[in-house]
């Protein structure tokens, strides 16, 4: 109970997903009379169909939410710690790009086992429910009822003093809201799409090191593999449609993988990568941004439903995460009060959320194609230097984002500045390094052409002593 009155606050969760039963953890945690509604049935007892991604990589904000309702150290026993990309060339030879320091990993997590776990951390909660087979048709928000429609087809009209749609990136919570004035809404499909294969254990073992998130970058498209406590791996190929559509036949698909990425067909088996490419189409992905994420104290937007993502930072579920630890924060700070913590949330995560869909998208073209690059690779090991020396000014882009909860539109901005030093550092380097040799060259073959160089060294030595003070970024 609280301050409202006699009885507690009811709260409808629309959808079961992951970011779904976390907030309804949080929720009842708060001792809220919590109801979640998921259109589909109980996936402990489902027979799953193939279609959505199976494996997610859980880092910092993701396992911080966890923490809070005690459910870290259950999940992360599950997962498999990936430590380095690692790069494999057309060749056949591998390179590792570490994440972060030794102690630092991101962790390959199951979806459905993970969804599983949330779900049964729900139901422990005496003033919670889960209803499956409920599908939300309309949504009141100014009087805060909505009409479900459950197994018997009878529709239901309900009354909650919170509604939080939770329900993915075609979300029918937010299609209630776009109906509101002032309401602003974007979305983006990208012209890749994705496919999902498998390379088996070999000899009862990982085909590949295990530690690692596989990457096969072939510029314009790409394929990784996650593994799985079974000792599988799922393979992710991400190209653009026209590509896939160009796969015609087994032959095709055969002579693709072959081509582009051969060390990888023996590993998955032809037969089975004959079979399993035509299982399902390409999937599309999308890129959803809004604003606001609530409506006054009745309606909020939490997770893909607020802010669906591309999945190239692995940010997805992390961000939908600390979506409910933030708000979990607010609630704290605010004691409860809706009409002071639903505002705030929109006001304090929308700057956030907006950027990490930003980054995802430029990651992609980092995953498929700037690793690469010899560049790329001095790029980040000068970062991880100066992050060894520095370790409070520079932290890379990716510490930032996957292993802190530095805002998420913070470490964009940290991380623009940081590449103007960076640049005008290398610049300046190479400055000297060219007048050092033009002086070196001069000294070798004209010694008394020496004198004339008194005023190029007289700027270097006003540079030497600009060096001292801050630069103006």
């Amino acid at each position: 109970m609280d301050s409202w009155g006699t009885r507690p606050k009811r709260v409808a969760v629309i959808g079961g997903g992951l970011v779904g039963s976390l907030n309804a953890c949080f929720l009842a945690k708060r001792n809220f009379q919590v109801d979640v509604y998921e259109a589909r049935e109980d996936i402990r007892v489902a027979q799953l169909a193939r279609g959505r991604s199976i494996n997610l990589a859980l880092s910092h904000r993701g396992r911080q939410a966890l923490k809070a309702l005690g459910l870290e150290d259950q999940i992360v026993s599950q997962g498999i710690p990936m430590r380095a990309r690692m790069i494999h060339s057309f060749s056949g030879k591998k390179s590792a790009i570490p994440y972060g320091t030794k102690s630092q990993y991101i962790l390959s997590i199951s979806r459905t086992n993970l969804n599983k776990d949330l779900l049964t951390a729900v139901e422990r909660y005496p003033n919670a429910k889960v209803y499956f087979g409920h599908r939300l048709l309309t949504c009141n928000l100014e009087e805060g009822t909505i009409t479900v429609l459950g197994s018997d087809k009878v529709p239901t009209d309900v009354t909650y003093d919170l509604i939080v749609g939770c329900d993915g990136a075609y979300s029918t919570v937010r299609s209630f809201l776009m109906k509101k004035p002032r309401f602003d809404y974007s979305q983006q499909y990208i012209p890749h799409g994705y496919m999902e294969l498998t390379i088996p254990p070999r000899d009862g073992d990982f085909a590949m090191e295990p530690n690692y998130l596989h990457i096969w970058p072939r510029n314009t498209f790409m394929m990784i593999a996650l593994p799985n406590k079974n000792k599988t791996f799922t393979c992710t190929l991400f190209m653009p449609f026209e590509d896939f559509e160009k796969l015609q036949t087994s032959r095709d698909v055969l002579d693709f993988f072959h081509k582009h990425f051969p060390d990888a067909v023996p590993l998955m088996g032809e037969q089975a990568l004959a079979r399993d490419f035509f299982l399902l189409p390409a999937q599309a992905m999308i890129s959803v941004k809004c604003s606001p994420f609530h409506f006054k104290s009745r309606c909020m937007l939490m997770g893909d439903a607020a802010h669906a993502i591309v999945p190239f930072f692995g940010q997805g579920m992390n961000a939908g995460f600390e979506d409910c630890l933030v708000f979990d924060e607010l609630m704290e700070k605010f004691n409860n009060d809706l009409s002071v913590c639903l505002p705030e949330f929109s006001r304090f995560r929308i700057p956030d959320d907006h950027a990490v869909s930003d980054l995802s998208m430029y990651n992609y073209v980092e995953m498929r194609a700037h690793v690469n690059s010899r560049w790329f690779i001095f790029q980040k090991n000068v970062e991880r230097l100066l992050h060894a020396i520095m370790p409070s000014t520079f932290i890379p882009l990716y510490t930032m984002v996957t292993f802190s909860r530095i805002r998420y539109h913070e470490a964009v901005l940290r991380w623009r500045w940081q590449k103007k030093v960076i640049n005008k550092g290398f610049f300046l380097f190479g400055t000297l390094v060219a007048i050092g040799s033009a002086y070196l060259l001069l000294r070798s073959t004209a010694p008394r052409r020496l004198d004339y160089l008194r005023g190029p060294w007289d700027w270097v030595t006003s540079l030497q002593h600009s060096l001292k003070t801050p630069w103006s970024l």
